[in-house]
């Protein structure tokens, strides 16, 4: 049996594959998120927050746990940072105290504004094509509904 033909060759892992992708897709995001002082899970929460923002919404704590595919214990310490750089404020729905939501700040709509140029940049940096990313990134999602469809055993939120 060759190599290649090895199904425990660590080259030939699909997980292998998406983990040194995703670590240095990370690496390449540091640099560019320096300047807005994210980390990049931050960047991510920053994200969620923005989109609802801009459907004059809040977020609930527990939605961008779902959309981040991130446990409480894992949500909480991001949202206290973001919350102790004034971004973000938490707050308790008056309607259902069960309910917490983060709520974006002045400073917090300013950054998203700073935050635009990131994407394209991160772009430049892959030296891809972008339909080539499109098509990869449609690839991954249709691949990772698949699975959690099949119960992967994500943590639930």
């Amino acid at each position: 049996m060759t190599e290649d033909q090895n199904p425990l060759a660590l080259d030939n892992q699909l997980c292998f594959a998406l983990y040194a992708l995703n670590r240095a897709v990370t690496a390449r995001y540091r640099p560019l998120l320096a300047d807005l002082s994210l980390t990049y899970p931050q960047y991510l929460v920053m994200l969620v927050l923005w989109e609802a923002d801009a459907r004059g919404q809040q977020a609930r704590v527990s939605e961008i746990g779902q959309r981040l595919r991130l446990d409480s214990g894992t949500l909480t310490p991001l949202l206290q940072r973001l919350e102790q750089r004034g971004l973000i404020r938490r707050q308790r729905r008056s309607d259902d105290e069960r309910v917490v939501e983060a709520i974006l700040t002045d400073e917090g709509r300013e950054l998203r504004s700073r935050a635009g140029q990131v994407p394209l940049q991160l772009l430049c940096e892959l030296g891809e094509e972008p339909e080539q990313i499109l098509a990869l990134k449609d690839q991954l999602r249709s691949m990772l509904s698949r699975l959690e469809a099949r119960g992967s055993g994500m943590p639930s939120v």
